[in-house]
């Protein structure tokens, strides 16, 4: 059964939904996650249909989606997810093929239900906050590994790009963070964030991890090069 929770109106809380099979799960999170003051549950669900309902009634920022549950699973409940609200994945399944499907299917972040509880709340802000957890060393290794498989595609936009948002798609595609970027192009951090909207908005893309997916696959980026560092 679907359960939702009535609105509490502050516009600066991140709203949360929770989607997992076990009720257990979903009570440790929610425990978690509302000892943080600006922190507001939307509701649970118990598969994904029923967390396809709860996102289209409730509308929150993050979703944490458990990968195997009956019926719809999570990874296709999340190919139905769209902006405004982001999936995060959590699982105890440390599995490259799950990871990657998981990013495949939109998610904006990955991990694992052993994770500290900091690393639950963080995680929830840095998706909410519209950043992509792409930093963990588990995810970088997967984007490297599964790109370098015979599956280049051309996506559609690529040629629309200008020299610069193509650099700046490399050099995101590398896991540099929006400074890093500035930084190293002597630009100002706000012209990269709009030269990034601008190449996810061209690719038709959701987020970053998209992107970095996008550039692998097509061999806009080659699997081992370093990053340019400023």
């Amino acid at each position: 059964m679907v359960t939702a929770s009535a609105p509490s109106g502050r516009r600066d809380m991140i709203r949360i939904a929770l989607a997992d099979d076990q009720e257990l799960v979903r009570t440790g999170f929610r425990l978690i996650l509302e000892t943080e003051d600006d922190f507001e549950i939307t509701g649970e669900a118990a598969d994904g249909e029923q967390a396809l309902a709860l996102v289209a009634r409730t509308t929150p920022d993050v979703v944490l989606m458990d990968v195997r549950m009956p019926g719809m699973d999570g990874l296709e409940a999340t190919r139905c997810i769209r902006a405004p609200t982001r999936v995060l994945v959590l699982t105890t399944f440390d599995l490259d093929e799950v990871v990657w499907e998981a990013i495949r299917a939109g998610a904006a972040g990955f991990l694992l239900k052993t994770a500290p509880a900091d690393d639950l709340v963080r995680a929830v802000r840095v998706i909410a906050a519209g950043d992509s957890l792409l930093s963990p060393s588990i995810t970088r290794r997967l984007i490297e590994e599964f790109a370098a498989r015979p599956a280049a595609r051309k996506p559609i936009g690529l040629g629309e790009l200008t020299p610069r948002e193509l650099e700046i798609l490399r050099l995101l595609a590398r896991g540099l963070s929006n400074a890093e970027i500035a930084a190293t192009l002597v630009l100002e951090q706000s012209t990269v964030k709009s030269h990034v909207a601008s190449v996810l908005a061209k690719l038709r893309l959701r987020d970053r991890v998209q992107a970095v997916v996008l550039a692998y696959e097509s061999g806009l980026v080659v699997p081992g090069e370093s990053a340019p560092r400023a």
